[in-house]
């Protein structure tokens, strides 16, 4: 008997995703992304982020159907993000999904989107193994998790404030760069000097480190450049902006990588695996490979396209449930905006 073919649908942000997946193997990955509508705010707004996902959502699933070369008729399952998210853009995902299970009379699975973020690289490396422990890294979320099997997922540390994300895009708009954040620094951080000004890296203090070890802290150093552009523009210097994207990005990746392997340590786990939008920057793939590897740890990383949002990382998360016998979750369920990690199907 073949594997079910599933079809993912994910739009917890800014992000309308839409996949087929057959088991482990990815037949169709497509995604409309609103950044462009985004951009003028400076960051998302989730009620053009919502009307986005509704204009995006029929063309997207059409394109995936059609890269896959299959009939909509032909799917086992629908897959679609349950929560965290957008509630407004959750909506929009849950209601395609729930009329193409009622119409196709196919069973409907609402799953988690930081589990299905683990559950992606599947689709690129196998099966886990038996623990990992993964740090999720995006605009939304910055999140350090034990995973002992992609049903058993636990949070060990998350942001307090802002995620790393995010912080990109702040401190990009203040200094006068473009959205989104994060590419626009990493290029520019490749032609500054990482050691140029030292700032802050939030929840490291040893008396932090008591309660947040595995916490994340970036309002502060946000401020911090905020601050420091001021008092150099206030004094009449020219502000050196390739040092200050390139200052920054060693503060944020340099707390990210530090309490990710350390989080394996601590567990005495030998894999680390990354996702999320900022899991493509280089300063912290390249940070991760030098202390995983001085640490004797493994480092698996998704492809860069199966790192932001998509479709696909539904549909693996789905199907690996489904071959683990997880039971479809009706039509009943809701958006759930703050769906913690530990409820992997809904």
């Amino acid at each position: 008997m073949s594997e079910p073919l599933i079809l993912g649908i994910e739009s917890s942000c800014d992000e309308t995703g839409v996949a087929l997946v057959r088991g482990r193997e990815l037949l169709a990955n497509e995604v409309a992304s609103s950044v462009d509508q985004h951009v003028r705010f400076g960051g998302v707004v989730p009620e053009v982020a919502s009307r986005a996902h509704l204009e995006a959502m029929l063309p997207t699933l059409r394109r995936a159907a059609d890269s896959a070369g299959v009939k909509l008729s032909d799917i086992d399952g629908v897959a679609v993000t349950a929560g965290p998210g957008l509630m407004g853009a959750l909506v929009v995902g849950i209601s395609a999904a729930k009329a193409l299970a009622y119409a196709l009379d196919k069973p409907l699975y609402g799953v988690n989107h930081l589990a299905a973020h683990c559950a992606v690289d599947l689709l690129d490396h196998g099966p886990l193994p038996a623990q990992t422990v993964a740090l999720l890294v995006s605009g939304g979320h910055t999140s350090l998790l034990k995973v002992d099997g992609i049903d058993q997922i636990t949070q060990l540390g998350a942001t307090i404030d802002d995620a790393a994300g995010e912080a990109y895009d702040k401190v990009a708009r203040l200094l006068g760069l473009a959205y989104p954040g994060g590419p626009v620094i990493d290029a520019r951080a490749k032609n500054g000097d990482p050691n140029a000004i030292r700032f802050p890296r939030g929840l490291t203090a040893r008396h932090d480190l008591a309660k947040h070890r595995y916490d994340f802290s970036f309002s502060g150093l946000k401020t911090a450049v905020a601050r420091w552009v001021e008092t150099a523009e206030r004094d009449g210097r020219e502000v050196p902006v390739d040092d200050v994207c390139a200052s920054f990005q060693e503060a944020v990746c340099d707390v990210l990588s530090v309490k990710a392997v350390a989080a394996c340590t601590d567990h005495g786990i030998d894999d680390l695996l990354i996702g999320g939008g900022v899991a493509a920057n280089s300063r912290l793939r390249a940070l991760l490979e030098e202390r995983c590897a001085a640490a004797g740890i493994t480092l698996r990383r998704p492809r860069p396209a199966l790192c932001t949002d998509n479709g696909a990382m539904i549909a693996a998360l789905a199907a690996e449930l489904i071959e683990r016998g997880g039971q479809p979750s009706g039509l009943e369920f809701g958006a759930d905006s703050g769906l913690p990690v530990s409820r992997v199907l809904v």
